[in-house]
């Protein structure tokens, strides 16, 4: 089993000079057969992901994770970005710099926002990558007529201005100690802004219209009970890819956070046999 040589925080400067905390799990180079750039989801951080970066290590992966502008300890305000496609951006000044390391691009892994914006990135084709992986990615988004007013009025009066984002932490998982420790996490926040809301609105349009131009192999892992992201958003997008690019699997008794729930092993085992049969049949340098 491959052993983790180095753990390496840092901070990349993105476009505008904001400051984006990033954390390497880099393995020996002889052990190394590839790279995966992990995007968390709203309001947490890439610290939480350091189970899953151990088992892609496992896999044979140097990972990097990073937090996204405005969550964790990267800079910015709380749920809020700039005006334009600042996380695409902050994205691809990321995967650029990892992928620099490495003959072969990296895959890119997103979960629940962080997968919206990942598939957003993947179809945009902003950087070579070997292969898309999404885990409940936020594909849709359920706004009712006066949310969706609300939204258009915030964005007139107060785009910046970060308010309770709804996520309900009992929602997460199964798992009461995964629920206990991201309430008592102190990286985690609860805000968004209506400009990042509208910012991810734009990226489910893009990706809803665009899925049939996916031009890398993509594995979506969907949690089915899930109650914080509509499942349906991910079924939508998976019948628009193009034949053989994409393969979905559905957990229907899983909760949101799917690499954090009780029964994770299924998504684990799917996960490691897709990207050992797309990634790692073919020789990395």
């Amino acid at each position: 089993m491959p052993q983790l040589v180095a753990l390496q925080s840092h901070q990349v400067s993105a476009a505008d000079g904001t400051m984006l905390y990033v954390t390497d799990y880099m393995l020996p180079a002889a052990q190394t057969r590839g790279s995966v750039v992990l995007m968390h989801g709203l309001g947490e951080h890439s610290g939480r992901y350091r189970h899953l970066a151990g088992f892609f290590n496992d896999c044979g992966l140097s990972v990097r994770a990073y937090d996204h502008r405005g969550h964790g300890r990267s800079q910015g305000k709380r749920g809020d970005v700039i005006n334009g496609d600042p996380m695409l951006q902050d994205a691809e000044i990321i995967v650029d710099d990892f992928s620099s390391r490495y003959a072969q691009p990296p895959f890119l892994f997103g979960h629940s926002m962080g997968g919206l914006f990942a598939a957003h990135f993947a179809l945009a084709r902003l950087a070579p990558l070997r292969g898309l992986i999404l885990s409940s990615p936020a594909l849709t988004l359920r706004l009712s007529a006066p949310q969706a007013h609300m939204l258009k009025l915030m964005h007139k009066l107060a785009p910046s201005i970060g308010v309770p984002n709804g996520l309900s932490p009992a929602l997460l998982s199964h798992d009461t100690n995964i629920v206990a420790a991201y309430k008592s996490d102190p990286l985690v926040h609860r805000k968004i802004s209506a400009r990042l809301l509208r910012s991810m609105l734009s990226s489910i349009a893009h990706c809803q219209s665009h899925a049939g131009s996916l031009s890398i192999p993509a594995l979506m892992l969907v949690a089915g009970d899930d109650r914080l992201v509509n499942a349906e958003g991910s079924r939508q997008f998976f019948a628009h890819t193009p034949p053989g690019m994409a393969e979905i699997h559905v957990y229907d008794d899983m909760f949101h956070e799917i690499f954090n729930e009780p029964d994770a092993e299924r998504p684990r085992a799917d996960l490691k046999r897709w990207v050992e049969k797309i990634g790692l049949a073919i020789r990395f340098h």
